[in-house]
């Protein structure tokens, strides 16, 4: 049943309202989906923070008019469905391509990644790649992995330092190289004595002449 223009006009507008704050997309096509299938495909979509739709080309094409996945909506072909999110692309490429194992009846068409278009091995490489907890949760590990090793081995060494220490003191070491060091202030004022007497012989020389 065709689409009068008033209903088009507010499937237009339904689907600009939910395409324009996205910021990837991933294109598919299918032969044929049960009901059930639908329904598992929409929900694994909102699984990965996206949504789903099965779309007119033409209407797709104007909905998406001044979005950040125009692009990969103008021209298409065929049945088209379209999963858009705003979040992590990743995300959602591994949800499709999971689902797609058990469902041959979906194929990917195209996708975009923040304004770039992808082909389909490109998509499929997307879903090989680290969703961005992944990247964030291994770089909050390198950042802590060098602190918590460093309070580690600052705490060793105090340790160390505490236990060697004591030895020391139960060993009397900190005596025995005191008992020099009180010498050293007689040795020094006795050099000087012999030094003054020196100095005092050499004074009362007589001069030759």
């Amino acid at each position: 049943m065709a689409l009068t223009k008033a209903k088009k006009a507010v499937k237009i507008d339904q689907l600009t309202h939910e395409l324009e704050g996205s910021t990837s997309a991933i294109v598919g096509t299918f032969a044929k989906l049960t009901v059930s299938q639908d329904f598992e495909l929409r929900k694994v979509v909102r699984s990965a923070g996206g949504r789903y739709r099965v779309v007119k080309n033409k209407l797709a094409a104007r909905a998406s008019k001044g979005t950040k996945i125009e692009q990969a909506l103008q021209g298409l072909k065929g049945v088209s469905s379209v999963a858009y999110t705003s979040g992590d692309p990743v995300a959602l490429a591994k949800a499709l391509s999971t689902w797609m194992q058990e469902n041959a009846e979906f194929t990917f068409k195209l996708g975009i990644v923040d304004g770039h278009v992808i082909t389909v091995e490109e998509v499929k490489q997307l879903a090989t790649m680290p969703s961005k907890e992944q990247i964030f949760s291994k770089l909050l590990f390198l950042i802590n992995a060098p602190a918590q090793r460093l309070v580690t081995v600052m705490n060793a060494v105090g340790r160390d330092v505490a236990v060697v220490l004591n030895q020391a003191v139960e060993k009397g070491k900190f005596a025995a190289a005191a008992a020099p060091a009180n010498t050293a202030p007689e040795a020094e004022a006795a050099g000087t004595g012999e030094d003054s007497q020196t100095a005092a012989a050499a004074t009362e020389k007589p001069v030759e002449g």
